[in-house]
């Protein structure tokens, strides 16, 4: 009894700062689309495309802020100070590569990117503005997100928490000045909340850089402890790399695909996606703490090969993970009529915002169960090639066929072209349980020779 109060504990001290994080950004990210809602469905539906396409980044960039933190989870369980400094700054040194190309790409190709996504020619013109303002957010972007990585895994999930708070508030303060022009400001629009995006997000990371000065005493080399970079274990980093990038990048695709048939099917149907962002934001965010939870702790454990202690802690955090996303689920089918009320849109899009909420609490929990089960368990111990394979399956075989067809040969409204899409995240779940039953994904990770 004494043991699962000290896991519950341990899981509710990594778990609920970084839900609070989530829920609090996808809160704010409500008042967000409050605010460009008030500008109409157009310009609803082009910030939602270009965020679309800035997800590209925000996933590859996660993914190699999740090596970083399966490297230095299991260095730290093996209490290796070198190979976490070490695995610190050369994922650093990568996500910064990826930032500098997209924001080059973003900043000088906007229109041409987001015509991909629309035929409508007013959407393509919001959405480019607003894309060509965002580029600039993915350098500091960047640096969080491998400092938030670092935090976590030290069991300091309080600080990304404080910084994402300062973020959030900004942003929204930023968004009623600029979009509206108060206080002398002249009106921007989507231009405005582009530029308070950009603003908040170089906080978050200014907040996080300073709080190192504090708590960043694992990044300073020791006295004869050097990390020459010929001495990483290269085929070690790759194997786990490598499949994440790919694996995140078609996945990122594939939901650019999907953006792509909403965008096509309509504007209307563009925006009412849209406008069920901010609850699948809330929804997963909540959630989203088990998975790190999942990543830190089993990581740990696989360091220190505590192989059983690892297997049962997995089936732990699966079971919280459905109880907690069967009661939200219940709470978006409770509340979804009052929610669209709040926005200045077309009844149209409030009717499919209601059906599209109605199938996303369907589908939620086993969304849920994935993304603890892909994203936390299976990955930490550095076996990321059966994550790769099971999420591209499950997109590119099945989720993006299901999509065409529903969508252009039997032309279904967009509610459920998205729930047949969807249907790939059972396959999905299915083939994970699967792989978590084999147990050959458990594995500690090799120090540099």
């Amino acid at each position: 009894m004494k043991q699962n109060r000290s896991f519950l504990s341990t899981v509710c001290a990594l778990a609920v700062p970084v839900a609070l994080q989530s829920m609090l950004q996808s809160s704010f990210s409500i008042v967000d689309q409050i605010m460009i809602g008030q500008l109409g469905s157009v310009f609803v539906a082009g910030v939602g495309l270009a965020g679309k396409f800035s997800s590209i980044y925000s996933v590859l960039v996660s993914a190699v802020g999740a090596v970083a933190g399966i490297m230095i989870a299991q260095y730290l369980g093996q209490n290796n100070q070198p190979e976490v400094r070490r695995s610190f700054w050369l994922n650093l040194v990568l996500a910064l590569v990826l930032a500098g190309g997209f924001t080059l790409l973003c900043a000088l190709l906007p229109r041409q990117i987001m015509g991909l996504y629309s035929t409508d020619t007013e959407t393509i013109a919001a959405s480019a503005g607003y894309l060509r303002i965002i580029a600039w957010t993915f350098l500091p972007m960047a640096g969080a997100t491998m400092l938030s990585t670092l935090f976590r895994c030290m069991e300091k999930a309080s600080i990304p928490l404080y910084a994402s708070l300062a973020s959030a508030v900004l942003n929204t303060v930023l968004n009623y000045i600029l979009i509206f022009g108060k206080l002398g400001f002249a009106p921007m629009g989507a231009a405005g909340a582009a530029i308070a995006t950009l603003l908040s997000q170089w906080l978050n990371f200014l907040v996080m850089l300073l709080m190192m000065g504090r708590f960043g005493g694992i990044l300073k080399r020791s006295t004869g402890s050097g990390a020459p970079l010929s001495r990483i274990n290269w085929k070690q980093y790759l194997d786990m790399l490598l499949p994440i990038l790919v694996c995140e990048f078609a996945w990122s695709l594939g939901e650019n695909v999907y953006a792509a048939i909403y965008g096509r099917i309509g504007t209307d149907a563009s925006a009412a996606m849209t406008l069920t962002n901010p609850v699948q934001g809330l929804m997963i965010g909540a959630l989203c703490g088990l998975s790190q939870a999942a990543g830190v702790i089993i990581g740990k454990k696989l360091g220190s090969r505590d192989y059983e202690e690892a297997y049962q802690a997995s089936k732990k955090l699966l079971v919280y993970g459905f109880l907690g996303s069967f009661l939200l689920s219940a709470v978006i089918l409770l509340t979804k009529k009052f929610y669209v009320e709040i926005y200045q849109v077309e009844d149209s899009v409030k009717a499919l915002t209601v059906q599209l909420l109605t199938a996303y609490a369907v589908i939620a929990p086993v969304k849920v169960e994935n993304m603890i089960l892909g994203s936390g368990i299976l990955r930490s111990g550095g076996q990321t090639k059966y994550v790769m394979g099971i999420d591209m399956a499950g997109t590119w075989l099945l989720g993006v066929p299901l999509g065409l067809i529903a969508a252009f040969v039997l032309k279904l409204p967009i509610p459920y072209v998205y729930f047949m899409l969807s249907l790939e995240e059972c396959f999905r779940f299915g083939v994970g349980l699967w792989v978590l039953g084999r147990k050959k994904w458990m594995h500690s990770l090799d120090t540099a020779e």
